[in-house]
């Protein structure tokens, strides 16, 4: 599975007006753009609370905005929300898509899945304009269950949150290089990956945006 790279465009017309303008002997430098960089991630997913069991074949683009934590949530929340035709999508670089998603052969989006804490206008749309919503955040989710305080978001209460363990976040970070192999299991809301010889764990708890009933 290769992942669309999508890097930041370069105002060409722009540049070439300024060194019309000012010669090339302005001083004027040519910036650098940045790029994405790439890693390679091979898993043997168990997730024994959905039943599925797969090998996984990530090639996975990093945002230069991105911090690893983000991203290795991201990893996770593919493996424990990996159905058929999950892909990630074009990830920071397009605001208005999810971090990964479910299309239907009609393009209608059946899954969406956000990292993170979206803004509960963004969960609005998204819950509007998918079957259905996962949040993965690698923060506090009650910085999530605030924010949706007295919000109007579509459907809240179907909403999934699910906080991943910032520790199993932290080990994951240090163990792990631009190509690795994972061996992660999923079983009773506890998360273990084994990277190399050493195996790390961390718990996925369960959230909801709902308020509660008055009693």
């Amino acid at each position: 599975m290769a992942p669309s790279m999508a890097l930041g465009g370069f105002p060409w017309r722009k540049l070439s007006v300024a060194i019309s303008r000012h010669g090339p002997a302005s001083g004027l430098k040519w910036p650098m753009a940045a790029s994405a960089t790439l890693y390679h991630l091979e898993i043997e997913l168990s997730d024994v609370d959905r039943g599925v069991y797969q090998t996984l074949d990530l090639r996975v683009a990093r945002h230069p905005s991105e911090t690893m934590a983000y991203l290795l949530t991201r990893v996770i929340a593919f493996c424990l929300c990996h159905e058929e035709g999950l892909a990630f999508s074009k990830g920071l670089s397009t605001t208005d898509e999810p971090a990964a998603w479910v299309r239907d052969p009609h393009g209608r989006v059946t899954l969406w899945i956000d990292i993170g804490a979206p803004t509960p206008e963004r969960l609005h749309k998204a819950s509007k304009a998918s079957g259905r919503v996962v949040v993965f955040t690698h923060r506090d989710p009650e910085l999530l269950k605030r924010a949706a305080r007295g919000q109007t978001i579509h459907r809240v209460e179907t909403i999934d949150v699910r906080a991943v363990e910032p520790a199993l976040l932290g080990a994951l970070e240090a163990a792990t290089d631009r190509t690795a192999k994972w061996v992660m299991v999923h079983t009773e809301g506890t998360l273990y990956v084994t990277v190399g010889e050493e195996t790390f764990s961390g718990a996925i708890t369960r959230h909801s945006l709902a308020e509660p009933s008055p009693s």
